[in-house]
Parts: C-alpha cells; sequence; structure tokens
C-alpha cells in the first residue's frame, strides 16, 4: 500500500512539475512585435489615384499562348511610366530588359552600404472572356466607385509598382539624396515565370556583382480577422516560399471495345495512381517560416493558444493538426498534392490504350523537386507509369532571417504606417518574381502594403478584382516610409 502511495504521489509531482514546465514557458514567452511611435500620414493627391487608375485600364496581359502576348500594350505601359514618372525616368540609371522590363539605379551617398532592392510586376492574368459578364465593373477599366479602385492588377501588382514609384517620385521631387542605393526592379512577365524579366535583371545584377542588403518583392499582405486566436490585423512578411513542380503521369496499354474491358484499363491504371497519392500525402511538419511565425504569433494569442505555441516541442503534432484542418493551413504545413489535368478517350464505346495526367506540387522547404519525385515512385509502384517532371519548375527558396536588417526594417515601418498591426513571418505558397533573386541577397522577403479579407481574397486572379483607395495610398506611405527608413545610415 506505502509502495502505491509513494507511486501516486510521484505521478502527482511529476504532473504538476510538468504543468509548470508549461506555465513557465507561456509566462516567459516574449513578443517580438517592435512598437513605434505613428508617423503623421503622407498627403497623397488625387493625381496618384488618377495615375494608379490609368495603370489599369493598360492591359499587359501575359498569356499562356506567347503568339498572344500584345506587345502594343506593354509599349504603351513603358511610356506611361517614362512620362507619368519623369524624375525617375531621368534622374535614375535605368535599364531595359527584353524590351519590357526595367531596372532602375538610384546611386547612394555611401558606396560601402548595400543596396536594397524594391521588386513589383507590370503584367496580370488574363481574364476569361466568359466571365466578363460576372465582373460588377469592367476588369481594365480602372473604375473609382465609392473609394474603390477596380481592376485586374490592383492587387496583383500594379498596386507595387505604382506605390514603388509614386514615393520614389515624390521623394526625387524633395531633392532626397539616399546614403544607401536603391534599385527599383519591375518585371514585365511574371506570371509566367519571369525569365524575360527578373530573370534577366537577376542575371544582370549578378554580372554587376551587386549584393543587397535585403529585396522586398510582393507575396505577403495585411490579412485581416484571418488567423485564428488573433481579433485584428496581421502583417505577414514572407520570408520563404514554396516551390513547385507538375508530374506528368502516363500509360499506355492495350485499348479495346467496351464491351469486351481487361481488368485494368488505362484509366484504372492511371485512376489507382492518382487515388495512391492522394491517399498517402507527404508528411505535415512546422518548417523554419511557420515556427517564425508562431514565435511571432504565440504570445500575443489568447490563453490556450498562446500556452500551445509556447511549448511547441511538446504540441507540435496538435499544431500541425489545427493547420491540417483547412486547405490554407494544410499548404503550410506540407508539399501539397493537386491533380490538374487528366486526358482519356475519345468515344464512349472505345476503351483508350492511354491516359495521361498532371499533378502539381507544391514544395515546402526542406524538400526538393528530386525528393518529391522519389516518393512519387515509391507511393505509386508502378512501372507501367512513366513519369516525367515540367519544364516550369523551382525549388523551395531558402529562408530568410528575422534578425536582419532587411526584416526589422520592414517590420518597423508597417507599425509606423499600420499603428496596433502585428507582424509575423510567413510562408508563400505561391511563386513570386524574388525567387530568381536568391544570389543577390541572403534576406529577400515578400510583402505588399494591402489589406485582404474573406471578401476579397479571392479577387486576385479571379473575378472583380479591387482595393480600397486607402489601400493604394497606404502603399505609397510605406515604400516612401520604407525607402527613408532602409537608405538613412
Amino acid at each position: 500500500m506505502k509502495l502505491f502511495k509513494k507511486g501516486l504521489l510521484f505521478l502527482l509531482v511529476a504532473f504538476l512539475l510538468f504543468v509548470a514546465y508549461l506555465f513557465f514557458n507561456m509566462f516567459t514567452f516574449p513578443s517580438k512585435q517592435i512598437s513605434s511611435k505613428p508617423i503623421e500620414p503622407l498627403q497623397i493627391n488625387s493625381t496618384s489615384v488618377s495615375n494608379f487608375s490609368r495603370a489599369i485600364q493598360i492591359q499587359t496581359v501575359s498569356p499562356e499562348d506567347p503568339k498572344d502576348f500584345d506587345t502594343l500594350q506593354f509599349q504603351q505601359f513603358a511610356d506611361f511610366l517614362s512620362s507619368t514618372y519623369p524624375l525617375a525616368d531621368s534622374l535614375l540609371n535605368k535599364k531595359t530588359f527584353n524590351d519590357f522590363s526595367f531596372l532602375y539605379h538610384w546611386e547612394g551617398s555611401k558606396p560601402d552600404l548595400k543596396p536594397i532592392i524594391l521588386m513589383g510586376h507590370l503584367d496580370v492574368v488574363p481574364v476569361i472572356e466568359e466571365n466578363i459578364p460576372d465582373w460588377r465593373e469592367s476588369p481594365f477599366g480602372g473604375e473609382v466607385i465609392q473609394d474603390t479602385i477596380w481592376g485586374r492588377g490592383t492587387i496583383d501588382d500594379k498596386v507595387g509598382v505604382i506605390g514603388i514609384l509614386e514615393a520614389a517620385e515624390r521623394l526625387l521631387q524633395n531633392g532626397y539624396q539616399p546614403e544607401r542605393s536603391i534599385y527599383l526592379a519591375f518585371g514585365h512577365d511574371e506570371e509566367i515565370g519571369g525569365v524575360e524579366g527578373a530573370q534577366a535583371i537577376a542575371a544582370y545584377l549578378q554580372e554587376q556583382n551587386v549584393q543587397a542588403e535585403f529585396v522586398l518583392d510582393e507575396g505577403g499582405s495585411i490579412v485581416q480577422n484571418m488567423v485564428p486566436g488573433i481579433p485584428g490585423d496581421v502583417a505577414l512578411i514572407g520570408i520563404a516560399e514554396k516551390g513547385f513542380v507538375s508530374l506528368s503521369l502516363s500509360v499506355k496499354v492495350e485499348g479495346g471495345h467496351s464491351s469486351m474491358p481487361e481488368k485494368e484499363t488505362a484509366i484504372d491504371i492511371l485512376s489507382s495512381a492518382i487515388a495512391k497519392l492522394k491517399q498517402k500525402p507527404f508528411p505535415s511538419r512546422i518548417s523554419a517560416p511557420i515556427d517564425g511565425f508562431i514565435e511571432y504569433l504565440g504570445p500575443e494569442m489568447p490563453f490556450v493558444n498562446k500556452l500551445v505555441f509556447a511549448n511547441q516541442s511538446i504540441f507540435s503534432p496538435v499544431i500541425t493538426k489545427i493547420y491540417e484542418g483547412s486547405a490554407s493551413g494544410n499548404a503550410l504545413v506540407r508539399t501539397t498534392t493537386s491533380p490538374t489535368i487528366f486526358n482519356s478517350g475519345v468515344k464512349e464505346n472505345i476503351i483508350p490504350q492511354s491516359a495521361k495526367a498532371t499533378i502539381n506540387f507544391r514544395i515546402i522547404p526542406g524538400e526538393t523537386i528530386e525528393s518529391v519525385e522519389d516518393r512519387v515512385k515509391n507511393t505509386i509502384k508502378d512501372e507501367r507509369i512513366h513519369i516525367q517532371r515540367s519544364d516550369f519548375i523551382s525549388n523551395p527558396s531558402k529562408v530568410s532571417h528575422t534578425d536582419s536588417f532587411g526584416f526589422q526594417t520592414i517590420h518597423e515601418t508597417i507599425t509606423e504606417i499600420f499603428p496596433s498591426t502585428l507582424v509575423s513571418p510567413y510562408l508563400v505558397v505561391g511563386g513570386t518574381d524574388s525567387r530568381h533573386f536568391n544570389e543577390i541577397s541572403d534576406n529577400i522577403y515578400r510583402f505588399s502594403a494591402i489589406k485582404l479579407n474573406k471578401g476579397n481574397i479571392k479577387s486576385f486572379h479571379g473575378l472583380n478584382e479591387r482595393i480600397p483607395v486607402s489601400d493604394f495610398e497606404n502603399s505609397i506611405r510605406f515604400y516612401h516610409q520604407l525607402i527613408l527608413n532602409a537608405t538613412e545610415n
């Protein structure tokens, strides 16, 4: 009996120590938020809004078929930039790449300081013709209605390009001379890979031995009421982005008449392979960007969430399970598997002898295109299926630092322009032009000073893309203040 009591006492003490350990970690979970004094809002005149509206009206569409590329529209946009921002065009050293991509060099007074690079892209995705009746306003009208700007590119990504140039032009008008050099890099084909735009610009910078202090591209944003446990706005700065590869799976076997099917047809074999891939998803895990997300937002969460996040080493299975509960959360913790194309058959009574499918994978940091291919082969285990990777591929980016000058400067600038907004590192699940700049800087960040919520988050690349005028104005304010913060030593 005594031994039993001693055992219970031991378990009780162990439990209390465990609870004490959890609470100690929670109460010593430090906030990483920077407290900055809000600055007086920069006055934005109506001309800036008109300039943005005009930029939306120019249809710089990157089509899927290169034959449909409209050089007249892109030339019109190039002329628009030159005439609308004459000081940037004349006072900065401007280089053109493949006719329609541009790099502006704003030389600083202290050449020993590493430069910064601010990026954006000029092109937009097509508007599906049959969907035009579902647009509330013309997709290329650039209409300003009830303090909202409508049109393709308002979010992705002319808001970044015009926001940067409006800020730069204003500083040039005031005779501003940065101590740290600045590069403004605008590609014209981001939506189809960025080969002629951002990749060409990055290759040139590499030839010039440019090493940047940091690079800032699109990718993150300020999300509103979209982070569980956080009731307000959260600015998500992408410190990495997922890689991507599409694998083509094809099979060819004997076909025939549908009245005499074999045990397995080409469609059966390929469907079974896809089912195996979906039934055995890539393992979930907390990568470095999500670890940073937990460190920055965990201390700001309610009691239970904070307790869990403060003890990530113990509760990581719980955390990943929570993320797996939604499509957006699941994309943050694993390499995703998405069948996107399936082709087979031409007639209802003919068994096809071949079938082909395309599976798109978005690859989490820590995995590679090669590891994805190996897992697919080992999961399918069917030598009849031929696997071939697509040409348009990219490994996950490296993970940038959160204790760097760049991240801290972006963080500080956000809190100056958007008081009470929390800031956090983040994993960008899509692709950006910044992936071409991996050799240019160790610190690449992805953030646009616009607000996304459940009402507009599906509009870019979709229907009714739009942003409030105030978001565009705040974008100018953000880049204006970021340039000041980053280029004054």
